[in-house]
């Protein structure tokens, strides 16, 4: 028996731009509620989107971020996992996550590899009772806490740190070490990696190839299929390259990105991507 279940998002200040209204929009259209967690409000969700305040489910105190990038991912990973221990029947999708069909598990297991090797947590489902939450809630729960997945010689430099009185921030260590990494680590220490849907599930298009996404004429029936529920779109990435190479900050109308837009009738031009474009992304 499959349980219906809702959405949960965090924005972490400012407006939206179109790429995350689409998104939310995607799933209001789909017919699934949708909770967007603010601490500051927001002005332009979508119609359909609950707002609630994120302060419920994890006070703004001790607010870490990724100390090379400025990146709140941090902080985002927790707020997710506390939010699937603290509310029922709800699935965790990232605000760059466009739904193709409703999600939905018999289990409360929603989740996918990415590669080979690793799994994301860009959308995220786990039962209450789930030893992978369990895990996850009391390695994060210490800042400092030691990961074993980046092999022995990191763990021992770590250990001799905090044995000097020198602690290493979970801000400076490797990128995704509250998140994929230790999501993929606590997956297959419990088993409960058994549940992990296929890539082409919820990142159909990888990492490497989500230019192809503004790519017009772009066949997706080549990476999109019947066993599809979502498209992750890699937002800082995907925002950084659309302000890179395409005209005013839109994807041009015949791309894969272009058409959703359309199909969802969200106006670029009312929300306009922010930030700047990094260089990394102009020859990806």
């Amino acid at each position: 028996m499959t349980t219906e279940y809702q959405i949960g998002a965090l924005w972490i200040g400012g407006e939206l731009s179109y790429l995350e209204q689409l998104c939310l929009k995607s799933f209001v259209d789909a017919g699934q509620h949708v909770r967007l967690y603010t601490y500051e409000g927001v002005t332009n969700a979508p119609a359909g989107v609950e707002l609630c305040d994120a302060n419920a489910i994890l006070p703004q105190t001790g607010f870490l971020r990724h100390s090379r990038t400025g990146s709140p991912a941090l902080h985002s990973d927790l707020f997710r996992y506390h939010m699937l221990a603290k509310v029922d029947r709800i699935i965790w999708a990232d605000t760059d996550a466009y739904c193709v069909k409703p999600f939905t598990t018999p289990t409360g297991h929603f989740y996918a590899w990415e590669s080979e090797t690793g799994l994301n947590g860009g959308v995220l489902g786990l039962p209450q009772d789930s030893a992978t939450l369990a895990a996850l809630l009391e390695f994060t729960a210490d800042e400092h806490a030691i990961p074993s997945w980046y092999g022995p010689k990191y763990q021992a430099e770590l250990t001799e740190k905090a044995a000097a009185g020198m602690p290493v921030s979970a801000g400076e260590m490797p990128w995704g070490v509250w998140g994929p990494h230790a999501l993929t680590h606590f997956l297959k220490a419990t088993g409960e990696v058994r549940h992990a849907l296929p890539r082409v599930a919820l990142y159909p298009f990888a990492y490497e190839d989500r230019r192809l996404m503004l790519r017009p004429g772009l066949d997706e029936t080549a990476y999109v299929t019947d066993e599809t529920f979502s498209i992750h779109f890699y937002g800082r990435r995907m925002r950084s390259r659309i302000l890179a190479k395409e005209a005013n900050g839109i994807p041009k109308p015949r791309s894969l990105i272009g058409r959703l837009l359309e199909k969802h009738k969200v106006d670029p031009r009312a929300a306009p991507l922010r930030g700047k474009h990094d260089p990394e992304d102009e020859d990806a």
